[in-house]
Order: structure tokens, then C-alpha cells, then sequence
């Protein structure tokens, strides 16, 4: 009987987990930040909030796990950059993507409020830097290693640096809404950084 009970109770943690993150992604869409309360998630997910302390042991933490949810494919692994063998084209689909994201009203509410909690608590934000940046970097990085064993790239290339010079204008641009997040803006990041990277002309 236990085993039989097994999947079934597998199952309902799983469904009360998403029930939850979706709830919380759609409270800090819709209202100001400080009125999302552990208990608010818990009244919008149909849970009791032990039911979130339990697997959580505050509201950042849920924050950044329905975040970390978004980073996840389908399947549960992790991104990966297209490579299609043409780099300028890669990044330039992928910096578009990543513009229209954060353009997004319900992601930015989202986003904002992360990088909120990040910025007053130390161990969230070492969690963020192994659980999310660091895989994600490396998945860009990944793809400019290709792009460099093909001629495309320096291949003495930072690559930590290529990322900051290609990501950072657009973080801060959204982080201070300093300008619109458009396609062409994307573009312009990209070209610019395959200028400064780019294989040394002879």
C-alpha cells in the first residue's frame, strides 16, 4: 500500500510546489512588492503557508525559486544558446529574446523584486550566483568557445568579459529605465561587442 502511495503523494507535493510559484509570479505582477506576504502566496496557492516554510524559509526564497523555475526547460535542463555556426546571428536572436523578457511588465515586476532581495541578503545572493548566473553564464560561454574554434571570436577573448560587455548596457539600461529594451538596441549590443571580440583582422 505505501508504494502504491508513493507516486500519488510525489505528485500532489509537485503540483502544490507549482501552485505556489505560480502564485507568487502572479502576486508581484500585480501588486506593489511589499504586500506580497508569505500568506498571500499561500491564500492565492490553496495552501497552508507551514506548506511553503516547509520547503521555503521565507519570501525571498520563494521569489527566487519561481524565478529559477523560469530558467528551466520542459524537461528540467538547463538552456542552451543556439548554434547555428553563425554567431552574429545567435547572439542577436538571443539578446532579442532577452530584451523582449525584461520588457515584459509581469517578468520585470518579477526581476525587480529578486534583485530587491539579492541586494539586502548575502546568502540569497551567493545562491543566485550558483544556482542561476553561473549556469547561464556558462552556457553563453559555452557558445563562444564554439564561436572562437571557428574563427568567429578572438580566440584570446575574456570571455567573462565578452559576456559584461554584451549584457551589462542592457541590464543597466533596464535596471535605471533608461531607454526602451528594443530589438534594434539588442542588435546594437551585439554588433558592438563582435567589434571589440571579433577575430583580428590581418
Amino acid at each position: 500500500m505505501s508504494n502504491a502511495k508513493g507516486p500519488d503523494h510525489s505528485r500532489r507535493k509537485e503540483r502544490s510546489r507549482q501552485a505556489i510559484l505560480s502564485a507568487a509570479r502572479s502576486l508581484v505582477a500585480e501588486q506593489a512588492y511589499d504586500k506580497v506576504t508569505v500568506e498571500a502566496i499561500a491564500a492565492r496557492a490553496g495552501v497552508g503557508k507551514q506548506t511553503i516554510y516547509r520547503r521555503w524559509p521565507s519570501r525571498s526564497a520563494v521569489v527566487f525559486a519561481a524565478v529559477l523555475a523560469l530558467s528551466e526547460g520542459a524537461d528540467g535542463q538547463s538552456v542552451a544558446l543556439p548554434d547555428t555556426g553563425d554567431l552574429e546571428s545567435d547572439l542577436k536572436l538571443v539578446m532579442r529574446a532577452t530584451a523582449e523578457e525584461f520588457a515584459d511588465p509581469s517578468f520585470d515586476r518579477l526581476l525587480r523584486a529578486l534583485n530587491t532581495e539579492i541586494a539586502n541578503d548575502a546568502e540569497l545572493a551567493a545562491e543566485y550566483r550558483e544556482k542561476l548566473a553561473r549556469p547561464l553564464d556558462e552556457a553563453k560561454k559555452a557558445r563562444l568557445r564554439s564561436a572562437q574554434e571557428a574563427g568567429q571570436l578572438d580566440p584570446d577573448a575574456d570571455l567573462d568579459l565578452v559576456l559584461e560587455v554584451l549584457y551589462a548596457p542592457l541590464f543597466q539600461r533596464w535596471l535605471h529605465r533608461g531607454g526602451p529594451l528594443t530589438p534594434a538596441y539588442a542588435d546594437a549590443l551585439v554588433d558592438a561587442t563582435l567589434r571589440a571580440f571579433g577575430p583580428a583582422r590581418p
